[in-house]
């Protein structure tokens, strides 16, 4: 069917023709100058005999972990050894330095530094070719037919399936109904859930707003809804979460019917929260559902050791194309306790018009896959779980090396007269440190940051935002659409709870006396250490008075006639 990936056989061939052409130079010291030591000097975790027995190998970088012929100037060659020294089992993710030279070297060709993963992920360009040389030589038609074309599309709507079921080590039982998103897939179950009066809805307060959404299903149907408090980090203490699930369990599953919906992990506050919680949720008789859309692009999730009622994920934050395309991994058993509020096309076998007699279709994952499917570009969700497959166990020792030496670096910066912090980090760091493939972290890729003048205020998102764009570094500033991990790491819950109804973000940032939202750098599928290097430089800048007076004119002249 056209539907195998070329780069998943072996490794992706190493291209050595590469150009960086972005380069920071705003007047002002460099990181390496007023803050040699955030390079030199990052804390280390192996022994200074173990540095000076390995000198040599560093000396001389292998082919693999070479840097962009640009990026062998003495301060960025400098850097780039001294973090090898201090992140010796970074080498062992080489693989993902080859896969960014043949798939992602449009990003150093155009000097760009992609740092908002989060948001979404970057497709691999070979994806692309297989995908595009698929549809090139394939008719695929309507799946709602039986014609030749609909059978070929059929069949790569099958494939899709079982590709998804596969890489999520799904056990017999479970099936893949495809939405437009992960927010579709969440949609899918709020409206559905058969909520009533004696029915509790039990969710963190660090969630997505989709995940807060289902609560309008739950509180029109009756049921109440009860939050998990979040901690100062973000995510929720293991032990407030289970007396919350305890306090408000179902008494009978069948006639109370309630609902646990947990987020794997925050699009904000970077925090994990442990799969163990939906098997105590479900011994208490709630149903699960699993918001792995932040979680599933780096971590393995296996749902035969956790076996959660249902799972929503987003395929374009996973690897990036296509968009537009999502799904719910559900247990079949949990299915058939939803009901459809509507139906619509591609759901019904039978509608009796004029009329109020409706017979749905057959199958059940047909009766929630409203309208078509987007048949044409279900082969490319199969082609790029293969693609991530071959990656994922080395993402999270990568990437964990990785936000370690960027939080460290960020902290550690001081603004050069006042000598007061440049930035403070707000999301959750990891516990532990990873020391070799396989492994999974405790937390995500993301940091959420604010950044500060040397008096301490809080420097506008929006400047940064502004001021990162113009060094072509793609970021995120803002809440992320999780208003309760927001308020959580910027300590405004008081302020949270003050909240009026009509009352708008630009009343509740008056409130508060400034912008809300952090700033988030995340990490992925195709970060190097060049990627975070460029994001240190231009924190680094921000020390530097003069610099930073001149981005701040720069920003200002784009403000002309508005109100600030």
């Amino acid at each position: 069917m056209g539907n195998s990936h070329s780069t998943t056989a072996g490794h992706p061939a190493i291209s050595r023709k590469r150009s960086f052409a972005h380069n920071l130079a705003l007047g002002c010291a460099s990181p390496s100058s007023a803050n040699s030591s955030i390079i030199s000097d990052n804390h280390t975790f192996v022994s200074e005999k173990h540095l000076l027995s390995e000198k040599s190998s560093f000396d001389h970088l292998p082919l693999y972990a070479q840097p962009p012929p640009d990026f062998t100037q003495d301060e960025t060659a400098s850097a780039y050894r001294a973090f090898l020294k201090s992140y010796p089992e970074f080498q062992s993710t080489w693989i993902i330095d080859s896969l960014r030279r043949s798939d992602f070297s449009r990003l150093d060709r155009g000097g760009e530094t992609y740092v908002d993963y989060m948001g979404g992920s970057l497709y691999p360009e070979s994806l692309i070719r297989v995908h595009s040389a698929f549809l090139n030589s394939t008719v695929l038609g309507n799946t709602h037919s039986v014609s030749p074309s609909s059978r070929v599309s059929s069949t790569c709507a099958s494939e899709a399936r079982a590709a998804v079921l596969s890489f999520f080590r799904a056990p017999p039982g479970y099936t893949v109904i495809f939405t437009a998103n992960a927010t579709g897939a969440l949609k899918l179950v709020g409206e559905s859930y058969p909520f009533t009066e004696n029915s509790s809805y039990v969710l963190g307060a660090d969630s997505h707003n989709s995940v807060h959404g289902i609560r309008q299903f739950a509180i029109q149907k009756g049921a109440q809804v009860h939050y998990i408090e979040s901690t100062q980090h973000g995510g929720f203490h293991v032990a407030t979460a289970k007396a919350t699930l305890a306090r408000h369990k179902p008494r009978r599953r069948d006639s109370a019917p309630s609902l646990f919906a947990m987020t794997g992990q925050s699009n904000i506050s970077n925090s994990k929260n442990p799969l163990t919680l939906l098997k105590f949720a479900s011994s208490l008789g709630y149903h699960t559902l699993l918001d792995a859309a932040a979680l599933a692009p780096t971590s393995v999730i296996s749902l035969e050791e956790t076996p959660v009622d249902a799972m929503a994920v987003s395929f374009y934050k996973m690897f990036g194309y296509p968009t537009g395309v999502g799904a719910l991994v559900v247990k079949q058993s949990f299915l058939a306790k939803l009901k459809r509020p509507w139906f619509a096309g591609g759901t019904v076998d039978v509608v009796q018009v004029p009329g109020n007699l409706v017979t749905m279709a057959h199958d059940l994952q047909e009766q929630f896959e409203d309208g078509t499917i987007n048949y044409l570009t279900l082969p490319a969700i199969t082609d790029g779980l293969r693609f991530l497959s071959a990656y994922l166990p080395f993402l999270p020792l990568r990437l964990s090396c990785l936000v370690d030496h960027l939080t460290t670096s960020l902290s550690q910066l001081r603004h050069e007269r006042a000598g007061t912090p440049v930035v403070r980090i707000l999301s959750r760091l990891p516990g532990r440190r990873l020391r070799s493939v396989g492994e999974q972290s405790d937390t995500g890729s993301v940091v959420a940051l604010i950044f500060l003048s040397p008096s301490g205020a809080m420097l506008p998102n929006s400047f940064v935002e502004h001021a990162a764009s113009q060094q072509h570094i793609s970021l995120r500033t803002g809440c992320m659409c999780n208003p309760g991990g927001a308020a959580a790491i910027l300590g405004i819950q008081e302020d949270m709870a003050r909240l009026y109804p009509g009352v708008t973000l630009k009343d509740f940032e008056e409130v508060v006396g400034r912008e809300l939202g952090v700033v988030r750098v995340s990490l992925g599928l195709a970060s190097t250490f060049q990627d975070v290097w460029r994001v240190i430089q231009f924190a680094a800048a921000m020390a530097c008075e003069g610099t930073r007076q001149a981005m701040w004119e720069d920003w200002m002249s784009t403000k002309t006639g508005q109100a600030i």
